[in-house]
């Protein structure tokens, strides 16, 4: 490809094999830029574009001495092209690197959950966030800028010569976030992995690792807990050199501070590693408050009397109150700006996380953590960028949900010839129906990740959640009514909050509902919620009636009786039948019926309220249900 040279979609697209279609919507989705197939993009778009496709983006042989020289300038003006490549669709230029500036470096705080990474930046910042965290462990992306004495630095014009900026981020340790962690690697310059020294590598000391290494960026391991009995850096160090950590003592060059959170040893050393590292990397941007800024979404949820907040990461210009701009598929206007401690602010520079209030777009529409958030040139233009992704966002969502129903069919039947699944030996495929609201966008994000990637099955049978909407913000009335939508009666919906309340509406709304099977649960602790889904799925795998299990019954022989159908001859092989009792039909371990009820109930002639083992009897079913075969076991299930 020409390097520097405009190229056109339709080129763009052949070149990688897609369609010119996947190429539009990929550009218009994840970088944010309007063009059609007919129209050409700017050079550090399109190599963003063959980047994210997995291709290696190559100049011809008259451009090479060039993009040499770019190159080698890439540590300069790395960030430059990070936030630019993709905007020139929006009016804005890629930067000049004369126009670059030193910049506070952007640091993620990584790790295993309870390894300490909240309480390290407590005490990075002296404050107390950790206790104020549901269950002591961090659910959601925090962003921070910390003043840091040190003595000599090179600083901003806001600060003497005596004090450096830091931005931190703190990412959860919890399974279920590693989209979470996966976006702050994303965001960030470099990673403080933490790690306790009594407990050493846990499975999400290495998914951090993944995410660092994935946006190769340099990791800086803090080994907390050096106050705890049983520390052992030694351990530590072993167990990450597996993982090419090796520390500059033994040769390597990743750099390794022992800390301790509780008592604040250590920190000194570690915050002077970040910087020294900071300094070998160069950070630079573009901080001219008269071009238009542009940064990332860290984290979004919905306030009362605010509406939509977004935690923004500003990685070029300054973004003021007044500037109209778009993320994702939201839009708006600055209406006020916060930093965070919560102190309104005017306007905010590179590598400074503020809070964005001002959101235009309904809340169904909040942008996404991670979304690119670019100032536009008015508010009808972010409009219509955003009222594009969104209807593209909208045609791919009713295209998955045309593949989901579309699999649920094929999973039960043989399409060639309407054979059940069961008898092609697949497994039978049960869904629990659940609704997910929210705090966060990235909470919703987490939740949605945890419940697909449950797991619950036996021998003949397959129980997924089946996510019917989720969104941030409160219950409200339409929520309940939209799981109390279920075309199987007998199943139960769970609606679930988690981080937030109901209105009294969709309280009063949920009590009504709970007749139809509906349930409205409120979780603060992710691990709970998680504990609870996989209950109820189990519920569903081996549904149980109400009430003990009193008696059961083995169908010996089934009689056709006229206008009464078809009737199953018994014998009692424990305890007793009772006529208005539930009863659950069983084939092996196959469910064929779950809490019924009894039509008829006869010993010989004879209508009768009960029967007790071992004696023989002939019963049928409400509903005219008649599927029973010689050899099924009937349960029986009494809470008289």
């Amino acid at each position: 490809v020409a390097d520097g040279a405009a190229v056109a979609v339709s080129e763009l697209a052949a070149k990688l094999d897609k369609s010119p279609v996947e190429v539009v919507k990929h550009m218009m989705l994840k970088l944010g830029v309007l063009a059609s197939v007919t129209q050409s993009v700017d050079c550090a778009t399109a190599r963003r574009v063959v980047e994210d496709f997995g291709r290696e983006w190559v100049a011809d042989a008259s451009e090479q001495p060039g993009a040499a020289a770019a190159d080698d300038d890439d540590d300069v003006a790395s960030d430059a092209s990070d936030v630019s490549g993709g905007l020139a669709q929006m009016g804005i230029e890629a930067d000049d690197p004369a126009d670059l500036a030193p910049r506070a470096p952007v640091v993620t705080v990584m790790g295993h959950v309870d390894h300490g990474k909240t309480s390290l930046l407590d005490a990075i910042r002296e404050t107390d966030v950790a206790l104020g965290e549901t269950g002591g462990i961090t659910q959601g992306i925090g962003a921070y800028t910390v003043n840091v004495n040190t003595p000599g630095a090179d600083n901003s014009e806001d600060h003497d010569a005596s004090v450096s900026k830091i931005t931190f981020l703190d990412t959860p340790g919890h399974a279920a976030f590693s989209e979470m962690r996966s976006r702050g690697a994303n965001c960030t310059d470099l990673v403080i992995l933490v790690v306790a020294a009594d407990d050493g590598v846990k499975a999400q000391t290495v998914d951090s690792i993944a995410c660092a290494k994935a946006a190769r960026v340099p990791v800086v391991v803090a080994v907390n807990k050096m106050d705890v009995e049983g520390a052992d850096v030694g351990r530590v160090e072993s167990e990450l050199m597996s993982y090419d950590l090796v520390p500059e003592e033994f040769g390597g060059d990743t750099m390794f501070a022992r800390v301790s959170a509780k008592t604040g040893d250590g920190i000194d050393d570690l915050l002077e590693k970040v910087l020294l590292q900071a300094e070998v990397l160069d950070l630079k941007a573009n901080a001219d408050a008269s071009i238009r800024a542009s940064g990332t979404v860290v984290e979004a949820h919905v306030e009362k009397g605010l509406g939509v907040v977004a935690t923004t990461l500003v990685r070029r210009g300054r973004l003021k109150v007044g500037d109209p701009f778009a993320a994702g598929v939201a839009f708006g206007r600055v209406r006020a700006l916060f930093d965070d401690t919560g102190a309104p602010v005017e306007d905010a520079g590179p590598s400074t996380a503020c809070r964005v209030v001002g959101w235009q777009s309904d809340t169904s529409r909040i942008p996404a953590a991670g979304d690119s958030l670019v100032v536009a040139p008015d508010v009808e233009a972010a409009r219509k960028v955003a009222d594009a992704r969104h209807a593209i966002s909208q045609e791919d969502r009713a295209a998955a949900l045309r593949r989901q129903s579309a699999s649920r069919v094929s999973a039960l039947f043989d399409l060639s010839g309407d054979t059940p699944a069961a008898a092609l030996g697949r497994k039978e495929r049960r869904e629990l129906t659940v609704l997910v609201k929210a705090d966060t966008a990235g909470s919703v994000e987490a939740v949605e990740s945890a419940l697909r990637g449950l797991d619950v099955e036996d021998d003949v049978s397959r129980v997924e959640a089946n996510i019917v909407y989720s969104g941030v913000g409160d219950v409200t009335k339409s929520d309940i009514a939209v799981a109390a939508v279920n075309p199987d009666a007998d199943k139960k919906a769970l609606v679930l909050a988690f981080g937030v309340g109901a209105n009294k509406d969709a309280v009063d709304e949920a009590q009504r509902a709970a007749e139809r099977g509906v349930e409205l649960q409120y979780f603060g602790v992710i691990y709970d919620l998680i504990d609870r889904v996989e209950a109820e799925m189990r519920r569903v795998l081996s549904p149980t009636p109400d009430g003990a299990l009193v008696g059961s019954a083995v169908i010996k022989q089934i009689f056709d009786i006229g206008k009464l159908g078809r009737v199953a001859g018994c014998g009692v092989t424990s305890g007793y039948l009772r006529r208005g009792a539930a009863y659950r039909v069983m084939q092996g371990d196959k469910i064929k019926l779950n809490d019924a009820k009894l039509r008829t109930l006869r010993v010989v002639k004879e209508d009768v309220e009960r029967v007790e083992a071992p004696s023989d009897c002939g019963l049928s079913f409400r509903d005219n249900w008649e599927d029973f075969e010689v050899g099924d076991v009937i349960e029986c299930f009494d809470d008289a």
